[in-house]
């Protein structure tokens, strides 16, 4: 009997979502073995999964749209999937997406609900679409796996989930996300232009990463010589219109670095680069890249809000994500004193190093255990 688990959001490349479901099967498959299989929606799309070559998932080759719609739809009319698994004795829905089964129980990874805390930050279908499907695939999940407990916070108060069937496993960083040699840093900042002094944040370009007060925060910084310039990457999201009209109107627009897409191998020597990397979230359901700069000897300073204390704890520092002076006053610090720097850097390398993915795999093969016995 196969354990199926969704690697679709890995195949096509979603941002933080691809993290996790790569990195999730790349550690089952040796406690797994032959039992493990992945399934991916939009069937010959995307780049095949790294790894996996000869042992092709099973799934449907519908666009990623249609599957949505019709997974939602197959709910409503009560007609169950279990044909698309062939031997499946178990699936895992790694993203917020959980198809209909009538015999095979189900485990479903929620990651956040910011549309609930933050809905003027969606588009309106993906809002009124996740607002009508996410408490339905909540009940119907067998079980429930939230990457913090913030998020199983906000499952309890939404959608008042007994917190016997939420499991929290958190994320961690990659094990190429690491310090990197001087010369590696220096290749890195040439290939991508960046100067010798940056402010760094690493996230995709959407309202709920607060970039507006970001900038706004960094103004006097980059005024007053403490730091050459901030460096944004990322891929721009959605609704992004917004901060693009205020940099534009802002004085140290040119001072702003925005890479875009930059090759994950190369990230690690980005962050290692970095004065400090910054993640001024309005609300993150974990926050990879606090993990990510951490482990790559990076000081970090984070939001106050939702996960990013619980990921970061004592090594990183913290502000009001609403606050641009404190966010200010909290880089300044940092920016000021080396030595400070030096004690986050090595907090934040113990820190990260208390994450892993093989332990988030054997936590998420247990709860996979305990599903299959209360079934058997």
């Amino acid at each position: 009997m196969t354990i199926y688990v969704d690697v679709s959001c890995a195949v096509h490349a979603k941002a933080g979502l691809k993290r996790y479901a790569e990195n999730l099967v790349r550690e089952l498959k040796p406690l797994l073995g032959e039992r493990l299989g992945i399934f991916q929606n939009s069937l010959g799309r995307g780049s095949p999964l790294s790894g996996w070559e000869g042992r092709p998932p099973v799934g449907v080759r519908w666009g990623y749209r249609p599957w949505r719609l019709t997974v939602w739809a197959r709910h409503l009319i009560h007609w169950p999937m279990d044909r698309m698994l062939p031997g499946g004795s178990l699936f895992h829905a790694t993203e917020h997406l959980l198809p209909p089964f009538e015999r095979i129980p189900t485990v479903l990874t929620v990651h956040d609900l910011v549309f609930k805390r933050f809905p003027q930050y969606h588009k309106p279908l993906n809002y009124h679409y996740l607002r009508a499907t996410m408490p339905l695939y909540c009940a119907k999940a067998t079980a429930i796996i939230a990457v913090s407990r913030a998020t199983k916070i906000d499952l309890e108060r939404f959608y008042s989930i007994d917190p016997a069937k939420i499991t929290v496993i958190p994320e961690a960083a990659a094990s190429h996300f690491a310090p990197q040699a001087p010369s590696r840093i220096r290749a890195i900042r040439q290939r991508y232009r960046l100067p010798p002094r940056y402010v760094l944040f690493v996230g995709t370009i959407e309202p709920r990463k607060n970039l507006t007060r970001l900038v706004d925060a960094c103004g006097p910084l980059l005024a007053q010589g403490l730091v050459d310039s901030l460096v944004l990457v990322g891929k721009k999201g959605w609704l992004y219109q917004d901060f693009f009209r205020h940099l534009a109107g802002l004085p140290w627009r040119d001072r702003i670095v925005m890479p875009g897409y930059v090759a994950d191998a190369d990230l690690p020597a980005i962050y290692a680069g970095a004065l400090v990397t910054i993640l001024p979230s309005l609300w993150e359901g974990f926050g990879l890249p606090v993990l990510e700069a951490m482990a790559s000897g990076a000081p970090v300073c984070a939001s106050n809000a939702s996960s990013l204390p619980e990921v970061g704890g004592n090594a990183a520092r913290y502000f009001d994500p609403e606050n641009v002076e404190e966010m200010r006053q909290v880089l300044r610090d940092v920016l000021l004193d080396a030595d400070l720097r030096e004690r986050m850097s090595q907090r934040g390398l113990a820190r990260a190093a208390s994450f892993s993915w093989r332990r988030t795999a054997q936590e998420t093969l247990d709860v996979y255990e305990r599903v299959l016995e209360s079934r058997a």
